[in-house]
């Protein structure tokens, strides 16, 4: 794996880096990937297909529950994928797994608090959403690669590293959740067009089959999210805390 780019980069290079991570380490991601969401996704096409949420309330939230628990399991591992090769120290999908394990409470806590403060800050225009957002989304790498103690720890240490730097983290998030949102609006045109869109009666075949590419193709964009969120983290520390020389001086010392 080359040296990792410790210098304040640019949105373009923050962007160019996470897709060039994102190829890099696709077998990896996509195995985290594949062991989180698979059940979720079956399970989500089966509620489609016998007619949705009113005729499968409990098997409905029980695949919520389940996706919040393998969420955070996702979202742990794939940033230690993602940072221990940015950083020059290869980590298998097995080995990221097993450092997830203890992380899983309280990235559920983050993204519960994150979630109820970004629709606070909504509902009452306290703060806008272009200013939360990206206050509070580097929580989970810092949470995970600085191993804080709680979710509050973690959206404070997020909110400190970002000032300054929230337009920045904005746009890049921007960018990523159009990728995210792009399968999610060609299904609505397909089923549109198609007559396939009922609310409460089940989807025929072909609808079927939509949502199932589309969830597929955004479970797989969404690394995509946790590498610029990776990237952007470690570009803050260069920028406010001299990481790179703090790494160079690690080196250093081992050497």
């Amino acid at each position: 794996m080359a040296a990792p780019v410790l210098k304040p980069l640019s949105l373009g290079e923050v962007l160019d880096i996470s897709f060039g991570l994102y190829r890099t380490l696709f077998t990896p991601l996509f195995l985290v990937t594949l062991a989180t969401r698979a059940v979720p996704l079956l399970i989500e096409v089966y509620v489609e297909a016998s007619g949705g949420l009113l005729a499968q309330p409990l098997l409905y939230a029980v695949n919520l529950v389940l996706n919040v628990v393998l969420g955070a399991v996702a979202a742990a591992a794939s940033t230690f994928v993602i940072a221990e090769n940015y950083l020059g120290r290869p980590l298998t999908a097995g080995a990221a797994f097993a450092r997830s394990t203890p992380f899983i409470g309280r990235l559920i806590l983050v993204a519960l608090l994150s979630t109820l403060l970004l629709g606070f800050g909504m509902l009452l225009l306290v703060i806008p959403f272009f200013i939360l957002l990206p206050g509070l989304v580097l929580a989970t790498p810092a949470l995970v690669l600085e191993d804080l103690p709680g979710a509050v720890d973690a959206l404070g240490r997020a909110w400190s590293l970002s000032r300054g730097f929230r337009f920045r983290v904005f746009v890049a998030m921007m960018v990523v959740f159009t990728l995210i949102v792009i399968p999610f609006i060609a299904l609505g045109m397909f089923m549109v067009s198609q007559g396939t869109l009922e609310a409460t009666t089940a989807l025929n075949s072909e609808g079927l089959l939509a949502v199932a590419l589309a969830a597929l193709i955004q479970t797989l964009i969404y690394p995509l999210l946790y590498a610029v969120l990776t990237v952007l983290y470690y570009d803050l520390r260069v920028r406010k805390e001299a990481y790179d020389l703090e790494v160079l001086a690690a080196d250093l010392g081992a050497a």
